[in-house]
């Protein structure tokens, strides 16, 4: 499979499940601002996810940026992303209908956690192609931002059985540190004499 393969396929991918998240969406009944007040927890949730969602297709779009080939550990790494990625619409569903209930918190910081140690394998199976080109090891360097990531998912997950809205907010925090798609990457592949 080719590069350009792979990322029209996870384009694909991530599109439906943006598509899935909106129509999970429901229709508020009434005609003023009132009636959208139930909606609200499911309203949030969905911008979390797609949020996350969004910020994952990004980093995935700058991160192929830096990289000439792929192989099958590549394809298999992708698959494994996607897989957790595929979650979100199923579990930003059930944590808008149970809001705040600690265990459909705890699953979707699950889910949250397992797609971060997804992208991050993803990366480093990138990395090990042969032959492909030092630019994504070089700006890739020593990343702190992904490891914070999932240890605060991590602590998302316990924190969700005594204050789930703190998990909530720990989410947030994380799609705030990656709002930003990675300027490392574009620093070097930047074409010589571009601004």
């Amino acid at each position: 499979m080719t590069k350009g393969r792979l990322e029209a396929f996870s384009d694909g991918v991530i599109a439906v499940i943006i598509t899935i998240m909106v129509l999970e969406l429901k229709t508020p009944i009434g005609h003023d601002l009132a009636a959208i007040e139930p909606l609200l927890p499911t309203l949030l949730i969905y911008v979390l996810s797609f949020l996350m969602v969004g910020i994952y297709w990004a980093n995935h779009h700058h991160v192929f940026q830096a990289v000439e080939k792929v192989n099958g550990a590549v394809l298999w790494a992708n698959m494994f992303l996607l897989f957790w990625l595929s979650l979100i619409p199923l579990l930003a569903s059930w944590l808008g209908e149970t809001w705040l209930s600690p265990w459909p918190v705890a699953i979707y910081g699950v889910d949250a956690i397992m797609a971060g140690i997804a992208y991050t394998l993803l990366v480093q199976a990138l990395v090990r192609v042969p032959g492909q080109p030092s630019t994504l090891a070089a700006a890739i360097g020593k990343s702190y931002k992904d490891k914070l990531s999932i240890l605060l998912y991590g602590l998302a997950i316990v924190v969700a059985f005594i204050f789930p809205a703190g998990s909530i907010a720990l989410f947030l925090s994380v799609s705030a540190m990656w709002l930003i798609p990675d300027r490392r990457i574009e620093r070097v592949i930047k074409a010589p004499g571009t601004d």
